[in-house]
């Protein structure tokens, strides 16, 4: 017979086991070259520079438990100080299994200060079937600094026949420059998340989707990357507003949004992690 204090001891147990993962690192620059100035690693994350002779500064976080699931949390907190330059992603794409009930949870904070460059270019995350992910991306940009952020999700393991049927997926995004928000964005898919990317006012079976934020952005960056119209693989869509230009993908699968991304950024003249060219 299952009792209160039963259900207790097995919650006790299953968040005792579960993945905690912080990376907290700040970086600046020093005689036109950036160096760490503090770096901070918790639980399953590591953060490691491969690059670390370039006048841009390349940080690659890997998560040693090799996914997440149900009831992992992990924490990101990047800082750049004035006039530093970093290229950030990840080693590779971020798989999220299967969760019996509890939410994977990823915040991400990222502050850029004066006459900075932050790159953040983290490799896809691939959503098993009933996988459950609430993530939370927050920047904080001084007026002179400079934004390139993608971000991409795959609903289900494409290569292998599988498609993330059911589950959660809740991302919420803030942007704020110079102290005032000029960007916010959610999205939520819950419950038949297959049968809802299928419907042609959302991905009309789009599998693969990414958001690229550029900052600044204007006009030249929107004609940029629609010159590109003719060789992406999927949908690609741009628009600039108040400084700042959004680009949206949307593909069939995790390969031909990945060409998209790196014709993209190839285009947009920022760099392209050696990584995703593996």
């Amino acid at each position: 017979m299952l009792t209160k204090a039963t259900a207790a001891s097995d919650a006790h147990i299953f968040a005792a086991n579960r993945a905690r993962g912080r990376i907290a690192l700040a970086v600046a620059s020093r005689a036109g070259r950036t160096h760490r100035t503090r770096v901070h690693e918790d639980g399953s994350l590591r953060v490691r520079f491969p690059n670390a002779e370039a006048d841009a500064l390349e940080a690659v976080i890997v998560n040693t438990g090799g996914g997440m699931t149900g009831g992992d949390r992990f924490e990101i907190d990047i800082a750049l100080d004035t006039g530093a330059s970093l290229v950030a992603g990840t080693a590779a794409a971020e798989k999220i299994y299967r969760s019996t009930g509890a939410d994977a949870e990823m915040d991400v904070r990222l502050s850029v200060g004066a006459n900075a460059r932050l790159c953040w270019l983290p490799q896809e995350a691939i959503l098993f079937d009933r996988a459950r992910l609430k993530r939370r991306i927050d920047i904080a940009l001084a007026e002179s600094a400079t934004l390139l952020l993608a971000e991409a999700v795959v609903f289900g393991r494409t290569a292998m026949g599988e498609a993330m049927e059911q589950g959660l997926f809740v991302d919420r995004w803030r942007l704020h420059r110079g102290g005032r928000l000029v960007f916010a964005d959610s999205t939520r898919l819950d419950g038949a998340v297959a049968e809802k990317l299928a419907a042609p006012a959302s991905a009309a079976g789009g599998i693969a989707i990414a958001t690229v934020l550029i900052a600044p952005g204007d006009d030249t960056t929107t004609s940029t990357v629609r010159e590109l119209e003719p060789q992406f693989a999927g949908e690609v869509g741009i628009s600039a507003w108040n400084g700042i230009a959004l680009a949206r993908l949307c593909a069939t699968d995790g390969a031909a949004l990945r060409h998209d991304l790196i014709l993209m950024l190839a285009a947009l003249k920022s760099p392209v992690p050696r990584l995703w060219l593996q």
